[in-house]
C-alpha cells in the first residue's frame, strides 16, 4: 500500500488531527460517526499520529459534531435537491461520502492549495475541489450563485485571523440568493482553552477565537438569522461516550452556560 507523506502548513496540519479522531471512532465497537472511510484513509498517510496525543474525549466530541453537521447537510439537501454545498476548510473530511448527495447537488470542497493537492490524491470523488485562501473572495467566481446553498464550516472559525471569518461570511451570503450556514460555535473561553489542549499544543497553535452569544453572527451584516443552537452535551449519542467523560458531560448538560463551553452546532439562514 502506497503511503503519502503530507507536506502541510501549521494550521493545515489540524486536518490530520480530526482525521485521526474520526478514524479512532470508526474502530470502536460502538462508534458515534462510524466513518470507516476515514479509518482507511488514515492508514494511507505516512504521519506520526501518536504525537497528536488524541484522547478518548476528543475522539467522541469530534465524531459527534461531525455527525450533527452531517444531519444538517442531509436535511438541507432533502429540502433542496438541486442545491450547492460548500464545505469550507474541508481538509480530508469525508462528509460528501457520508452524506451521499444526489447527482443534482453541486458539492464544493474548499481549502488551501496544499490541502487540495493532498485531497485530490487521497480522496478522488465527484466534488469540485477549489484551492483557495478563505481570507480572499476571488475563488467565489467559480461557484454558481443562483441556487440555494448549504455552507458548512467545521472547526474553521477559531483559526481564521481577525475578522476575516465575518468578512468571508458577508461575501458568501451576498453571492447566493438563499441558504444556510452551519458551524460548530466556540465560546471565547473554549477558544482560549483550546490552545492548552495537548493535541493543539502538539501542533504549536497558539491563538484561537470564539463568541459567546449564538445571536452574535446576526450582527455581522451578512443577513444571518439564528435557526438552531444544538448543545451537544444533551445529544443522545452522549450515551456512547467513554467514562468518566459520559458522566461529566451529563452533569454539565444540566447547565446551559456550562454546556455552551463545550461543543455546539449553530445553524443560520440567510
Amino acid at each position: 500500500m502506497h503511503r503519502r507523506q503530507p507536506k502541510l502548513g501549521l494550521i493545515q496540519e489540524t486536518l490530520l488531527l480530526t482525521l485521526h479522531a474520526r478514524a479512532l471512532d470508526a474502530r470502536l465497537p460502538a462508534p458515534i460517526l462510524g466513518d470507516t472511510l476515514s479509518a482507511d484513509l488514515a492508514d494511507t498517510i505516512d504521519y506520526d499520529f501518536g504525537k497528536l496525543k488524541v484522547k478518548p474525549n476528543l475522539v467522541a466530541t469530534t465524531a459527534l459534531r461531525a455527525k450533527k453537521l452531517d444531519d444538517v447537510v442531509r436535511a438541507y439537501i432533502a429540502a433542496h435537491p438541486g442545491c450547492v454545498v460548500l464545505d469550507l476548510g474541508c481538509g480530508l473530511d469525508t462528509r460528501m461520502f457520508r452524506c451521499d448527495p444526489p447527482p443534482s447537488v453541486d458539492w464544493y470542497d474548499i481549502d488551501f492549495p496544499d490541502v487540495v493537492n493532498l485531497r485530490s490524491e487521497s480522496l478522488p470523488g465527484r466534488s469540485h475541489l477549489v484551492a483557495a485562501d478563505l481570507t480572499t473572495s476571488d475563488w467565489l467566481a467559480a461557484v454558481p450563485g443562483d441556487r440555494p446553498t448549504m455552507i458548512v464550516a467545521e472547526g474553521l472559525f477559531p483559526f481564521m485571523p481577525g475578522d476575516s471569518f465575518q468578512t468571508m461570511t458577508r461575501e458568501l451570503t451576498g453571492h447566493f440568493p438563499t441558504g444556510e450556514l452551519a458551524l460548530n460555535g466556540y465560546t471565547r473561553f473554549a477558544a482560549w482553552a483550546m490552545k492548552y489542549h495537548p493535541s493543539i499544543k502538539a501542533l504549536g497553535i497558539k491563538a484561537a477565537q470564539g463568541f459567546d452569544d449564538p445571536h452574535e453572527p446576526e450582527s455581522w451584516g451578512a443577513g444571518l438569522e439564528l435557526v438552531e443552537e444544538q448543545i451537544l452535551t444533551r445529544a443522545p449519542e452522549v450515551a456512547r461516550f467513554p467514562q468518566p467523560l459520559r458522566a461529566l458531560t451529563r452533569l454539565t448538560a444540566r447547565s446551559t452556560a456550562l454546556s455552551r463551553q463545550g461543543a455546539r452546532i449553530l445553524r443560520y439562514r440567510f
